[in-house]
């Protein structure tokens, strides 16, 4: 299990939280388990699921500010979450590049979301990117096509 399999993990996790509740530990534990993590998959995505939910109000307000059309409560569970995940990595997290956050986010929507998630959830952190709330010049040239 590389990185992607701990986004993957992370985002089930997130996931949990939002929607069932269920406590932050519990939930990754139990989904760790569930998928076979080693201990740095689960390293991983413990701190992607812990360093998301320490900054979730500042993630969300960020969200909300640029998906004017869309308030956070009317988008796709799924979609809600990746997006979290990948601002967290973003602006949070200096050893991830932000076109990786991007890539790796509108893969998870192709496998977890719904038919036009992956060009939401581009189209959503692309305008981080592109409105300069995330530094990174690489990246608006790396944000693929969905």
């Amino acid at each position: 299990m590389g990185r992607r399999q701990a986004r993957e993990t992370a985002l089930q996790v997130l996931f949990q939280i939002d929607v069932g509740k269920i406590e932050p530990d519990f939930a990754i534990n139990n989904t760790a388990k569930e998928f076979g993590a080693g201990p740095q998959e689960l390293e991983f995505a413990q701190q992607l699921v812990k360093g998301t939910l320490e900054h979730i109000d500042e993630i969300d307000t960020m969200i909300s500010g640029v998906s004017k059309d869309w308030q956070l409560s009317r988008m796709a569970n799924v979609d809600r979450n990746i997006i979290r995940l990948a601002l967290y990595e973003m602006k949070f997290r200096d050893d991830i590049p932000p076109s990786v956050s991007v890539n790796e986010a509108v893969e998870l929507a192709k496998v977890f979301g719904g038919a036009d998630s992956g060009r939401f959830v581009n189209g959503i952190l692309g305008k981080f990117v592109r409105d300069g709330e995330i530094e990174a010049a690489e990246t608006a040239a790396s944000i693929k096509k969905v």
